[in-house]
């Protein structure tokens, strides 16, 4: 950890480890499996440097300011800088992988960046590199993600230091790219037409495990320069995978119907409108798919004895985060990702709009606070209305609640099916929806002063949708054709109110900023 009076180390000078011991260097620190390995590195008593292309986001790390952390900034592919960053280290990880391009240009980077890492290695003395492979057969048969894997790991021995490589096949954990896909294709189709890789054979293993595997094995010098395959105890195919996640779930059994003629480019697009990952990201995952990635050899097991957990227990541990919302890492977490969903644990649609209003603030949120109830919307109220009856007649509250008072709103008040989340005078109010839907909506209402004197405003609408299951991908698009009507219009009709209440102030000669009580 470093105080306010020492610079931050940079990759041309590091910092050298305040005990004495010699830090293991960590790459894609992150990232998904990088961002929590440090940590518990830390906790077995290792310190560590953590090498990243921004050290903001390794600061933004809860346990960026522990004891023993040093942050390093760089590039992989500048090599002479990678060796200085990494002189003084006893072991380096090397948890750099590409996921959004397919094809030679970015089997060709990642080779190159392997190079780059193993020859900085060699020169700065480092005694081992650890790598996280992917697990599978060898051979020519190997999807292209697959083989990029294997070139990665020929890459890194190319040099003189010892590696040790850990081949794991699907890891299952709160935010992991594999376990993501597998939980929403469970939860939103209870009908799946699959290809045909649906019946491959794999054998998943909890992350912790491979936490347990990746710190261990520098315990243990037998396991420097060897090929490891690690796994948990299970060995299922997919189909089997998606019927355990749907028995976690509470859901009923899903019906999978493969068929031949399901491409990886299709399947990543299905995949990128079922789930929240990008297609970019899901193709190199469907297509590694096709390989059977089964452990063929215990060696891991034997020289590091350890008892991996049963994959319904992975599966309900890592369904216990999402729900407590305690997902430490994500596979999102690593680097710029086109695409990237606004998320926590689910895709967020958002409609956003904005307005400036020659009105201030004081008034433009007394007319926002108006919304609902005897008032109605301020436009398209024939809309919410058969909103509200079709709402009632499956059980929602519909618009029969209304609102406490006509004028003013308070944290938790009702306002027809809307409930009050916050509220902030003058600047911010925000509604989470209680009609029944399929999935999650809130509505806020954001006021900022404009001009020079205050007296305008910019209010900044914005609908947010995080949908559950099939039928609320399928609300949300039917909707959508709505919302210029719906959504424009109460923007029309608020600034139209605020335009009438400073109309009235001035009149009463309060003055066109005075504000109103509401709150």
């Amino acid at each position: 950890m470093h105080s306010d009076q020492t610079p931050p180390p940079t990759a041309s000078s590091p910092t050298p480890a305040a005990d004495g011991e010699r830090p293991v260097f960590v790459t894609g620190v992150t990232g998904y499996v990088g961002g929590r390995l440090v940590p518990r590195l830390l906790d077995a008593g290792y310190s560590t440097r953590c090498f990243a292309r921004d050290r903001r986001k390794v600061e933004a790390r809860v346990w960026a300011e522990r004891d023993g952390v040093e942050i390093v900034e760089g590039d992989v592919a500048d090599t002479a800088a990678l060796a200085r960053a990494m002189t003084g280290c006893r072991a380096a990880y090397y948890l750099v992988h590409s996921m959004i391009a397919a094809g030679a240009e970015y089997a060709d980077r990642d080779r190159a960046l392997a190079e780059s890492f193993a020859a900085a290695a060699e020169q700065a003395g480092v005694e081992r590199i650890v790598y996280l492979g992917g697990l599978g057969e060898t051979g020519d048969g190997l999807s292209e993600h697959l083989a990029s894997r294997r070139e990665v790991e020929h890459a890194l021995a190319s040099g003189a230091v010892p590696v040790t490589v850990l081949r794991a096949a699907m890891i299952i954990g709160s935010g992991s790219a594999s376990f993501e896909i597998l939980r929403y294709l469970t939860e939103r189709l209870p009908l799946m037409v699959t290809p045909w890789w649906v019946r491959t054979a794999c054998q998943p293993i909890a992350i912790r495990d491979v936490l347990f595997y990746l710190i261990e094995c520098l315990r243990v010098p037998e396991t420097a320069g060897r090929t490891l395959d690690i796994g948990g105890p299970t060995v299922a195919r997919y189909d089997e995978l998606i019927q355990i996640m749907a028995k976690s779930l509470g859901l009923t059994r899903r019906l999978i119907v493969p068929i031949p003629v399901l491409t990886p480019r299709l399947s990543s697009f299905w995949i990128h409108l079922v789930t929240p990952l990008d297609h970019r990201i899901a193709r190199p995952l469907a297509e590694g798919l096709r390989n059977e990635v089964v452990v063929r050899d215990d060696s891991a097991r034997q020289l590091m004895p350890h008892e991996p957990i049963a994959i319904e227990r992975a599966i309900d541990l890592a369904l216990g985060r999402v729900e407590a919302h305690a997902v430490e890492t994500s596979w999102s977490d690593a680097g710029p990702v086109p695409g990237d969903p606004d998320w926590a644990g689910g895709k967020t649609y958002v409609d956003r709009r904005e307005k400036l209003i020659p009105a201030p603030p004081a008034a433009v949120f007394k007319a926002v606070c108006r919304v609902g109830g005897g008032h109605g919307w301020y436009a398209a109220d024939w809309l919410w209305r058969v909103r509200g009856a079709m709402d009632r007649l499956v059980g929602g509250p519909g618009l029969r609640r209304g609102r406490r008072h006509p004028e003013t709103v308070s944290y938790g008040d009702a306002l027809d099916f809307w409930r009050v989340r916050h509220v902030e005078q003058d600047r911010r109010l925000d509604l989470r929806a209680e009609m029944k839907l399929p999935g999650e909506a809130l509505l806020s209402f954001e006021i900022e002063p404009h001009g020079e004197r205050g007296q305008q405003s910019r209010l900044i609408q914005t609908a947010r949708f995080m949908p559950r299951g099939l039928s609320g991908l399928l609300y949300w698009w039917a909707v959508v054709p709505l919302h210029h009507v719906v959504f424009e219009g109460m923007l029309g009709g608020i600034c139209r109110a605020a335009m009438v209440e400073v109309d009235a102030a001035r009149a009463r000669g309060d003055g066109p900023g005075e504000a109103s009580p509401a709150a």
